[in-house]
């Protein structure tokens, strides 16, 4: 255990372990040194699309081209141990219709590395908000590494439209004040290394 953790507190020298948010050039250093993720844009691109790229204290992540629209004629009841795949229609397009009162599942367009000593934290982006689209994301937990699996809820009674290749969510990175005993990937986390969208598993 000693061993891993020494070789986990590899930083940047000038970036203490402090148990604090990062800023963007913080940011930057940890995806030159760990590739924390990938594509990277390195400043926030707005013109005419839903914002990406990244912020002062973020990153705003895109959505692919690839959903995975809820239908409920195959399941009577949502159950997360007994998930049926069919109920999910799958959808490839510039942009996806969410019925009202429905939900799509996407993947994100970058690649997360975790860092050991990094935890994410993704809160979806005001645009959608406003427009009664809600996004829910868990936490990036240290040593995860995939493509974020993400779900989008149209929580009005309209369908929504979501722009693909456009930002989706934004992720808040924190660095700890110490370092885990168990890291995702040590305890092979169900998630580990998940590339398209990925269905509830146990």
């Amino acid at each position: 255990m000693l061993e891993q953790q020494t070789k986990a507190t590899e930083l940047p020298e000038h970036i203490q372990s402090t148990g604090r948010l990062l800023v963007d050039w913080e940011i930057r250093e940890y995806v030159k040194k760990y590739q924390m993720l990938d594509p990277f844009e390195e400043r926030l691109k707005r013109d005419g699309v839903i914002s990406y790229g990244l912020s002062s204290m973020g990153y705003d992540i895109r959505v692919t081209d690839e959903f995975k629209i809820f239908t409920n004629l195959k399941q009577a009841v949502v159950d997360p141990k007994q998930f049926n795949p069919d109920s999910f229609i799958d959808f490839k397009g510039p942009m996806c219709i969410v019925p009202p009162n429905s939900f799509a599942l996407a993947r994100s367009v970058e690649l997360f590395r975790m860092p050991r000593s990094i935890l994410g934290i993704c809160l979806g982006k005001s645009s959608y908000a406003r427009c009664g689209i809600v996004v829910n994301i868990t936490p990036l937990e240290p040593g995860w590494e995939g493509h974020l699996t993400i779900e989008i809820s149209n929580t009005t009674p309209l369908p929504a439209r979501i722009y693909s290749f456009e930002g989706i969510a934004q992720v808040l990175f924190f660095e700890a004040g110490s370092l885990p005993e168990v890291s995702y990937a040590d305890r092979k986390g169900k998630y580990q290394g998940q590339q398209g969208i990925t269905l509830p598993k146990v």
